[in-house]
């Protein structure tokens, strides 16, 4: 088991991750939302821990990431950064939070900084909300960008299809990554866009590109947890690979336990005071 776990237990950094794309060392991610899973995917030595606000979806059951508050963000953040040792800790600002206009934005970056104690935060879009990262970056706030399939646009897409395989869609995302990099931002992710365009990008920018569906070209990967561990079933995109089968071993074990309870072999003498 100590095979895969890491050495290093440095506290990671926005600088730390810079640092692994010079060195060519891919960067691992994954999501968690709450403080037992957390600290799980702490100590088996991930990199980076985004709480997404992809909670919207697995631990609340909304359809998309756009009805999640920055309260509750801020809780789910707030749990995560209480597991966590070594791993930054990124959260995501959720739909409606900076994109009125930069003050607002600001302010509400600050909120969820001070209020969870996350290490950086996230924000989906490129040059549109640049004058915003700039505020926030300002601030003294580390930002992730996000360009690709932006989820909290799903309405104006229409689809969560790949994106950027026409040419201009392209040479945009080219255009806004670049712009991430220059303004200020330590890394982006690149969502559900075509393998050759997203390595292109991260050799063409400074800063570590993190892979969603996006390829091996990428300076990194990262998957929503409940989804690479099997807990959820009716989603499998082609870029999904499971590593475990929780989904069959809770049912199993839950239908165990109710066995047994209903057998009146749960608790047996041992278990009872």
């Amino acid at each position: 088991m100590a095979g895969y776990l890491i050495s290093d237990t440095r506290k990671v950094t926005t600088h730390r991750f810079i640092e692994m794309k010079q060195k060519h060392e891919k960067i691992s991610m994954l999501t968690s939302y709450d403080y037992t899973t957390a600290g799980i995917v702490d100590r088996a030595g991930i990199d980076g821990i985004l709480v997404g606000d992809s909670a919207s979806n697995v631990m609340a059951g909304n359809g998309t990431t756009l009805p999640i508050t920055i309260d509750q963000m801020i809780y789910h953040a707030r749990s995560v950064v209480r597991a966590v040792g070594r791993a930054l800790v990124v959260c995501d600002m959720p739909f409606g939070s900076y994109q009125v206009d930069p003050v607002d934005g600001v302010r509400n970056a600050i909120r969820i900084m001070k209020e969870s104690g996350c290490d950086a935060l996230k924000l989906e879009g490129g040059v549109e909300i640049l004058a915003t990262i700039k505020r926030i970056l300002d601030a003294g706030i580390p930002v992730m960008g996000h360009l690709g399939l932006t989820p909290q646009s799903i309405n104006k897409f229409g689809t969560y299809a790949v994106r950027a395989k026409e040419e201009a869609e392209a040479a945009k995302l080219m255009s806004d990554a670049k712009a991430l990099a220059e303004v200020g931002c330590f890394a982006v992710v690149l969502e559900k866009v075509p393998a050759k365009l997203a390595a292109e990008v991260s050799a063409a920018i400074s800063i570590p590109t993190i892979g969603i569906g996006a390829g091996n070209g990428t300076d990194g990967q990262i998957l929503v947890i409940d989804d690479m561990l099997g807990k959820t079933n009716g989603f499998s995109p082609r870029f999904l690979r499971r590593y475990a089968d929780l989904n069959t071993i809770m049912t199993d074990a839950i239908g165990h336990y109710v066995e047994d309870v209903k057998n009146s072999d749960f608790p047996n003498e041992k278990e009872s005071y």
